[in-house]
């Protein structure tokens, strides 16, 4: 059976869908996943060994210079591979508008989820076949489900299973080390730049070494404040993602503020502990063993504001302890 898959982005997103394909490979001997997904995130999929083939898709380029894409000749050669192969079923794991329409040029059933599991309702008007998904719960689990319900077999009583070997990835030899997650994307999910200072001062008073990695130069000039006059902490080079994956792999354990990276250490099994503030876990958090949450409790806390910042209440004593505690219970699994 071949299997056509569309979930685009995010990072987090695309990291969710991995055990569904574990579950689909286990339940229904010799399938094969196709898997359509965003330029960047390609090296994703191809590390889960039910994935064929991965298709790039530049939909965040193209929208930002829709004539290039259509002159360069990119749409048309990608509307091509999406025909140039028979598949049995499409699944749109996205529930968005724009995967919805990409399902469009390929010949063969589409199931999705229906009006009111879509996040974008008028996707599912685009499925053959649709499916409700419960709102209230993770969304690695709604995935789950949707495969379970498209492909005809029972989501697995078993712990979700990302199907990485985090020792493939992990380069050998490499000395214990800590890993910080600084980087994301709103304001308000930062976790305040002299709290990882004093984390990092903290944990270096215990021998530990620490990696700073960074995606833009904001991100390498706070790098760079933070592990000032610490020689047990270093700055990472500039990483592209297959690279930063091998860092994460390696690494003892994580903390890391709400991004996508986190979400890539859980799936590789990776001790990290996760700080959020405008945003909650429960929905969309790291996900996996070993994965501790630590919530602000502010007035602006939960609360989704991109800007409001709300955790004054999460000092780096308290991370430093949980994550001294993480690090001894994972000496014991």
């Amino acid at each position: 059976m071949r299997v056509l898959l569309v979930k685009t982005s995010s990072l987090g997103d695309v990291v969710h869908t991995l055990p569904a394909l574990t579950d689909a490979q286990q339940s229904i001997p010799g399938i094969e996943f196709d898997w359509v997904v965003e330029e960047g995130f390609a090296e994703i999929p191809a590390w889960h060994p039910a994935v064929s083939q991965v298709i790039p898709v530049a939909i965040r380029r193209w929208r930002k210079h829709p004539f290039q894409a259509l002159r360069s000749g990119e749409w048309s050669r990608f509307k091509s591979r999406l025909s140039e192969t028979r598949y049995d079923l499409v699944i749109d794991a996205q529930g968005l508008f724009k995967s919805a329409w990409l399902t469009r040029y390929v010949k063969a059933p589409v199931a999705g989820l229906d009006r009111e599991s879509a996040r974008e309702p008028l996707a599912s008007r685009f499925y053959d076949r649709r499916y409700a998904i419960a709102r209230d719960q993770h969304a690695l689990e709604r995935v789950r489900q949707l495969f379970a319900q498209s492909l005809g077999y029972s989501v697995p009583e078993t712990v979700a299973d990302y199907g990485l070997d985090r020792n493939q990835l992990a380069t050998p030899g490499d000395q214990p080390y800590l890993l910080f997650l600084h980087g994301t994307t709103w304001a308000s999910k930062h976790w305040p730049e002299d709290y990882w200072r004093e984390l990092a001062e903290r944990m270096s008073e215990f021998g530990w070494s620490i990696r700073l990695p960074w995606g833009n130069a904001d991100e390498k000039a706070r790098a760079e404040r933070i592990a000032e006059g610490l020689s047990s902490v270093s700055v990472l080079p500039k990483l592209n993602l297959g690279g930063i994956a091998k860092v994460v792999a390696g690494a003892r354990a994580c903390v890391a503020v709400d991004t996508g990276l986190g979400h890539l250490a859980a799936a590789l099994d990776v001790p990290s502990i996760s700080l959020y503030g405008p945003t909650l876990p429960g929905r969309v958090g790291a996900y996996g063993r070993s994965q501790i949450h630590l919530c602000a409790s502010g007035p602006n806390a939960g609360k989704g504001d991109r800007h409001k910042p709300c955790f004054d209440d999460l000092p780096a004593e308290r991370v430093a302890s949980e994550l001294k505690a993480l690090l001894r219970s994972s000496e014991t699994t």
